[in-house]
């Protein structure tokens, strides 16, 4: 009884059922499939319409419907009858369907570029695609947001009939993978995007050097070549890889392995051609400081867009994109932290010793506190690169800056700070030189007013603080003072401590002669000096006019009659001693303008004996 129930094979007569079912179905999909063959393949079709168009689409849908039941019943059949003459056949027309569909395939992908170009794909499908809630790591809602409304102008290339190219596209991916037509449909999707890819890097002046070339490069055209890649890498990743793997995943969503085979074979080449040229870069042989900020544009562009190169090249077949992108960030930062060391190098070996005319800015302050300045753009990439950098104060500057790395919490705001302070070390050095030691304090106060107006303008204020601000500003106003002391001090002591007191007309002009004597010898000695700082120019003019000018009118109102009235030996009138001071500290004779407190028509001889140029004040 046993082997009656447990037969290997069905009855003759159910197995022949069988045969004759299985033989029906397949001749009805034949059927079928062979009218649609026969009518967009044959001569007389126009050339002009197409299975997978907006007038056939429903026929469309019906032929590849018709294909994949006919991919079933061939199974069956072949189950039941593996030497039936339909099977042949079948497979002969399996062929020709096939064939069809790779040539409708290749034509949407070829007709359809406008519309399926990476952009255009990743503002379509970016929401709804499946690669958006799988990947491991996704772009911020805040990007995202961002990303759409700089593309929203793209969405209406997808108003039109072509709006559903991708769906035939994935339409006629997902019957040639399900009828073992994989390799046949995949062949043409790469061979067409990868030439997508290739002119689109094209169009980006994206080119492919080797690290002998770069060596090669001047850098006039090595800046040149960074400058087309920086908005290059930002296009490739946020449009064209960013796209390129929605599209793949749109069109091969039926197959995870053959979405990111595919989008890995059409990206990966340029990808890497893109993302090896800054370390090629950052491995040249002349890395001057003055070429820091290129590299940190770099630096600053890839680590940006390491989330979103992460999250599209996140599969194990893209690890070397990934790993390239590290490998890049890291030279670029061993670039920036030679270059940084060669920088503050050259600022200790600094070794010019001719005095600044007039005590002004000098150049090294100049030069250092402008690329500080610009560094404080970069204080992101540079939080990391120069992360565990720690300083050593030198030895020749002492005070509250001496251990700048116990005032500040951020590396690179101790590196900043720890910069400034040996440039300040320097320039304190460069004050010796002078022979007026009033000068010398005037040029300590422009060096270090430069210092903090730079820092109070830029970016260094966020890193530095008020604190620091604060601190420079009061050594500025006592930098002022001492100059102001040695400067001024005697034309004030020149004049009597009592303005107010009656004395004799003997008494007063001998006071008025040494007045006039000390003013003209502080003046004519300090029409050269300057004070570039319009702010410091006026704050050290006013505290002069503040400490001077009320002594000197009363003096002269109370005393100038006693004179025989028409005030002979007074050649500076309180007037004329305003203008005076009001053309100070421009550097020249007549750079500045007269400041409108206490200043009229002067009457005097100036301070050179001859008239005041006959300038109306």
């Amino acid at each position: 009884m046993g082997k009656h129930l447990f037969r290997s094979s069905p009855p003759p007569e159910k197995q022949t059922a069988h045969q004759t079912l299985a033989e029906t179905a397949v001749q009805e999909c034949m059927s079928n499939i062979n009218t649609v063959i026969s009518k967009w393949t044959s001569p007389s079709s126009s050339s002009d319409q197409f299975l997978f168009s907006t007038n056939s689409r429903r026929e469309a849908e019906e032929f590849v419907e018709a294909v994949r039941h006919l991919h079933i019943t061939m199974h069956r059949l072949a189950a039941v009858n593996p030497s039936s003459d339909k099977l042949i056949h079948a497979q002969n027309l399996m062929q020709s369907a096939m064939n069809l569909l790779e040539s409708e395939f290749h034509r949407v992908l070829m007709e359809n570029r406008q519309y399926l170009d990476p952009e255009s794909v990743s503002v379509r499908s970016h929401r709804s695609s499946r690669f958006s809630s799988s990947t491991p790591t996704s772009v911020s809602d805040s990007e995202d947001e961002t990303f759409h409304e700089e593309n929203t102008t793209e969405e209406h290339r997808f108003s039109g009939g072509d709006s559903d190219a991708m769906d035939d596209l994935k339409m006629i991916a997902d019957c040639m993978i399900s009828s073992g037509y994989a390799k046949e449909c995949v062949k043409v999707y790469k061979t067409v995007r990868r030439s997508i890819v290739d002119e689109t890097l094209h169009g980006l002046a994206v080119e492919r050097f080797t690290l002998h070339q770069i060596q090669k490069m001047d850098w006039d055209t090595l800046e040149s070549k960074i400058r087309s890649w920086l908005p290059a890498v930002k296009l490739a990743v946020r449009s064209l890889f960013f796209g390129e793997r929605l599209l793949a995943d749109h069109v091969f969503s039926s197959s995870v392995n053959i979405a990111e085979s595919s989008f890995t074979d059409i990206t990966q080449e340029g990808a890497l051609t893109l993302f090896t040229f800054p370390e090629n870069a950052a491995k040249i042989k002349k890395l001057s400081p003055e070429k820091m900020f290129r590299f940190l544009d770099m630096y600053e562009s890839l680590a940006n867009l390491f989330v979103e190169i992460e999250s599209i090249f996140y599969f194990d077949s893209a690890v070397t994109v990934r790993t390239q992108v590290i490998s890049s960030l890291a030279k670029l930062g061993d670039a920036a932290r030679l270059m940084m060391n060669d920088f503050e190098s050259a600022i200790q070996k600094e070794t010019s010793k001719t005095p600044i005319a007039g005590g002004g800015v000098h150049p090294l302050t100049r030069y250092v506190m402008n690329y500080l300045s610009f560094l404080a753009d970069y204080s992101e990439s540079t939080a990391v690169i120069f992360e565990n950098w720690r300083p050593t104060s030198p030895e020749s500057y002492a005070g509250e800056d001496a251990r700048p790395e116990e005032l500040y919490s951020s590396p690179v705001s101790v590196r900043i700070a720890w910069v400034i302070l040996l440039t300040l070390c320097k320039i304190d050095g460069k004050a010796q030189p002078y022979k007026d030691v009033a000068l010398s304090y005037l040029f300590l106060a422009n060096n270090l007013q430069y210092v903090v107006v730079k820092v109070r303008s830029s970016g260094l204020k966020v890193l530095l603080g008020e604190d620091w601000v604060g601190r420079h500003e009061g050594k500025v106003r006592q930098y002022a003072d001492k100059f102001e002391k040695l400067a001024w001090g005697r034309v004030l002591t020149s004049l009597p401590e009592n303005p107010a007191e009656e004395i004799t007309g003997e008494e007063a002009t001998e006071l008025f002669g040494r007045f006039n004597d000390e003013f003209e010898a502080a003046y004519r000695k300090q029409i050269a000096w300057v004070v570039p700082d319009p702010k410091l120019r006026d704050w050290i003019k006013l505290s002069l006019s503040q400490k001077l000018m009320p002594v000197c009118t009363e003096f002269y109102e109370v005393n100038r009659f006693g004179l025989g009235g028409d005030g002979f030996n007074v050649r500076y009138t309180p007037e004329d001693i305003g203008n005076y001071l009001s053309d100070l500290y421009f550097g020249s004779r007549g750079s500045g303008s007269v400041s409108t407190k206490g200043s009229g028509s002067g009457t005097g001889s100036s301070a050179t004996g001859k008239s005041h140029g006959g300038r109306s004040h």
